[in-house]
């Protein structure tokens, strides 16, 4: 089932089930006050220029898997990495996959309709989901999950994982990143890149997710602006700068 998306803003006092993306997950779970800001206030962090490149990417890798979805055989990064698994087929899979619609379940603890929109979706011989999602780089470096900022890719897998669950399907506790990695190596750019693949398994752990949606939903309850994180580049952006633009001022006075 799909919600409209209702209020932006989050109001304790209102009884309507109350969205929240995947990605809004990722802003709690970085910085409590910016989260607050965002869903409570309506204060957003600076926006991001899209990244076309990547989306194309992941445009031409679903509608490869998508052929082979039709004809229910494996990838050959399957084979490579010894996947016993096919891309798996639904009929809603297109609506799981559209951005702001996603995959949606309602969280009644909380009230929250939670969503996010996945990339893909194998099939293993068990009949269990596994998710997938497509990332796209340049490196000559050996592509690796330890990276402490890939932290984000593992948490928006067991998102996902935990949102098929509550759903009633039957998850996998694997899941896997396909990552495109564009090589330098070419003596000519001749107006195209190449991409290597390589598969990246990681496996899950959703018990965090229900806690931290708790967590969310006091947190949007306070009639306060929540501490910030140690560790947030915005808030320390926003407080030094703040800082100096009142000396500043007192300054000018």
């Amino acid at each position: 089932m799909a919600w409209t998306h209702g209020s932006r803003l989050y109001d304790p006092k209102l009884t309507a089930p109350f969205k929240v993306s995947r990605s809004k997950i990722d802003l709690f779970r970085e910085c409590p006050r910016c989260f607050y800001l965002d869903r409570r206030l309506g204060v957003s962090r600076p926006s991001m220029p899209g990244f076309s490149l990547n989306s194309a990417v992941d445009h031409l890798l679903k509608k490869e898997f998508d052929a082979l979805r039709k004809s229910g055989k494996p990838h050959d990064i399957m084979k490579q990495y010894g996947v016993d698994a096919v891309p798996f087929v639904h009929k809603d899979l297109d609506t799981w996959r559209e951005n702001f619609v996603g995959k949606q379940v309602l969280h009644e603890q909380t009230n929250f309709i939670v969503f996010g929109a996945v990339d893909d979706l194998w099939v293993n011989p068990r009949g269990e989901l596994i998710v997938v999602d497509y990332k796209s780089t340049s490196t000559e470096k050996e592509i690796s999950l330890e990276d402490q900022w890939k932290v984000g890719y593992k948490k928006q897998l067991e998102v996902y994982q935990w949102l098929f669950r509550e759903s009633g399907f039957a998850v996998s506790d694997v899941s896997y990143i396909v990552y495109a990695n564009a090589t330098k190596s070419p003596a000519l750019f001749d107006g195209k890149l190449e991409f290597a693949l390589t598969l990246h398994e990681h496996r899950g752990d959703t018990s965090w997710v229900t806690p931290m949606l708790v967590a969310m939903k006091s947190c949007l309850d306070w009639n306060s602006i929540p501490d910030a994180s140690k560790d947030c580049e915005y808030c320390i952006y926003r407080k030094k700068a703040g800082v100096h633009e009142t000396t500043q001022g007192q300054l000018m006075l």
